[in-house]
């Protein structure tokens, strides 16, 4: 019996999804894999991103229209589909024969999907496989950014190692005089949120001795919560952990836009600056 790959586990949608949510789950998906965000990575991460970004436009194409929706979800009950999806009627169906409408551009990123509603179809292993892989794959693209933006302004750092983050980097000794940059780390997380600011920042406490120690933390995700929750938990943990010269700057890894706060290193907002550029 053939096996068809479920599209609506591909874009992270309940079967019922409306087509407005079908498009702006294409569109958050998509724009992962643009060209623009892969053309500085090797040659197998730029094919592994063309093959999902063609995954995800086929099965826009497919549940965008009304007509090949329905095809697609009998034939995918009779290939044994472990839930036959329902397709709620649109406003404004489009008649069966009729072009697809035109996915929308992947060039302006759309903020992530919101959590699975009730009702969503529990994700397969096989999805939670090619989940994992493509989270994998963002961080290695993410964390591989950050190094040549590092390259890119200098600094003077040598590596070193942090348990939980992808990168942990000293400032070099200088022969005459102090480095004045702070110790860097950065950490990719799928969700950033509350849980994982204050995950961040506990863990980054315990380098050395931020009491004296300037230490600056680039927090970075996909799925980022909003801006005043970020900003509430960054303030709670600045009071458990008063004196202590952390800081810790919320990173939108798609845009590479940053929550920066009013006290972060200048050479945070020099990397960043560079990092948004994309020179």
């Amino acid at each position: 019996m053939t096996t068809l790959k479920n599209y609506y586990e591909l874009l992270e949608i309940a079967p019922n999804a409306p087509a407005d949510e079908v498009k702006k789950a294409f569109r958050a998906q998509i724009a992962r894999y643009h060209p623009d965000k892969v053309q500085h990575l090797g040659k197998e991460f730029q094919a592994m991103a063309a093959d999902r970004a063609a995954e995800l436009t086929e099965a826009y194409r497919i549940l965008s229209d009304s007509g090949r929706r329905a095809e697609y979800d009998r034939a995918f009950a009779e290939a044994g589909g472990a839930t036959t999806p329902a397709v709620p009627e649109p406003s404004s169906q489009h008649q069966s024969g009729s072009a697809p409408p035109s996915p929308p551009p992947a060039s302006a990123p759309m903020p992530e999907p919101p959590p699975a509603k009730a009702g969503t179809p529990p994700l397969g292993k096989q999805f939670k496989e090619e989940r994992a892989t493509r989270d994998e794959f963002v961080r290695k693209a993410t964390i591989g950014r950050l190094r040549q933006a590092l390259e890119a302004v200098g600094g003077g750092y040598e590596e070193s190692q942090l348990r939980g983050f992808d990168l942990a980097l000293l400032p070099k000794s200088k022969l005459f005089g102090r480095n004045k940059n702070p110790k860097l780390l950065g950490r990719f997380v799928s969700n950033l949120d509350r849980e994982a600011v204050a995950d961040a920042w506990t863990q980054a406490s315990k380098w050395g001795d931020t009491k004296t120690d300037e230490v600056c933390v680039l927090l970075m995700g996909t799925a980022l919560a909003p801006a005043g929750e970020l900003a509430g938990e960054i303030a709670d943990q600045r009071k458990k952990s008063r004196g202590a010269k952390l800081t810790l700057i919320p990173v939108d890894a798609r845009v590479w836009d940053a929550h920066m706060p009013l006290d972060a290193p200048a050479f945070a907002k020099t990397l960043l600056a560079r990092l948004k550029s994309g020179t």
